[in-house]
């Protein structure tokens, strides 16, 4: 279930050492709140405080007064503080947010530490976020906080999976351990599937459909071998911009050592735009050996596609 958030001050600043002007409604367009001076293509366009925290370092402000002091856009308040996340988003109307920073205290605890000065209140508990969709943000609004979503494109390349002969098991193999992955590591999940036969026209076909989707992530699954219909790696490899060699390389020497077959399987890794791209063997028994090794770091690449500091 999202969390629920109520915006309670919103406030702008024109330039930098300017007093902050508290308004009612303000305006956000996919450059960030009209007329604040964070407005443009960075990162930190919306920066937001939660009231508890403001009212800690500043317990003699009467309320109206109070949005602002922590040099913050939107001042939130919250029944229960939802713990979050580097792209998690926050909705309030018709605007998105994204959250894209996250100050070192903001998950560590409820109650601020009466040790760090107030002018780092922002710095320090406070969050900023870039605008995914604009609109009008108003003072009393309501703000939903949902997890970040992870939306997956899985392909199985088989012709005997496509033409019916056999029911696929590893595409929802793929699935399932997605799921538990998500559930883990609190994302939400987002899936479209496909089958296609071992043919380029085909792969070419189901790797464009997932980057108009604008996924982010693609794994296939099948035609990684040394067959003559096992194409897939190379036609991957015809639409990604970048490999990452290290991880599939890695995968083969750890079950190589034991399972010399291991070392014929030829499957890449690699962005597709700010997507990840892993081609899998169609082994059951493969997937799971695969994909445990790929989340170690799947969570950190996203966020660097996003273009985001990992860390």
């Amino acid at each position: 279930m999202p969390s629920v958030l109520k915006v309670t001050g919103l406030t702008i600043s024109k330039k930098k050492g300017a007093s902050r002007t508290p308004l009612d409604t303000v305006s956000a367009t996919r450059e960030g709140i009209d007329g604040d001076r964070h407005a443009g293509s960075g990162l930190r366009q919306v920066s937001l405080v939660y009231e508890n925290v403001a009212r800690h370092f500043y317990p003699e402000t009467p309320p109206e007064s109070l949005p602002g002091m922590g040099r913050e856009n939107i001042l939130l308040a919250a029944e229960s503080i939802p713990e979050l996340r580097l792209l998690d988003t926050l909705e309030m109307g018709d605007v998105l947010l994204e959250i894209t920073k996250i100050s070192d205290e903001v998950n560590a605890s409820a109650a601020p530490q009466s040790s760090v000065h107030s002018r780092c209140l922002l710095s320090n508990y406070g969050f900023f976020a870039r605008v995914v969709h604009g609109g009008a943000i108003k003072t009393g609004q309501t703000v939903r906080h949902q997890h970040r979503l992870l939306r997956a494109h899985l392909i199985t390349v088989s012709d005997r999976a496509s033409d019916g002969t056999y029911e696929d098991e590893s595409g929802p193999a793929i699935r399932s351990l997605l799921d538990s992955w998500c559930r883990e590591n609190h994302w939400g999940l987002w899936v479209e599937t496909q089958i296609v036969p071992d043919e380029r026209s085909a792969i070419e076909a189901a790797l464009e459909n997932a980057r108009q989707s604008r996924v982010d992530l693609v794994i296939t699954t099948g035609g990684t071998g040394v067959g003559p219909r096992d194409i897939t790696p190379d036609v991957v490899a015809d639409h990604v911009d970048k490999i990452i060699p290290g991880i599939m390389e890695h995968i083969r020497m750890k079950y190589g050592a034991a399972m010399p077959m291991a070392l014929t399987s030829r499957g890449i890794a690699a962005t597709m735009g700010s997507a990840l791209v892993y081609t899998l063997p169609g082994s059951t028994k493969a997937i799971p050996e695969y994909l445990e090794e790929i989340f170690k770091t799947m969570e950190h690449m996203l966020i660097l596609l996003k273009g985001l500091d990992a860390h």
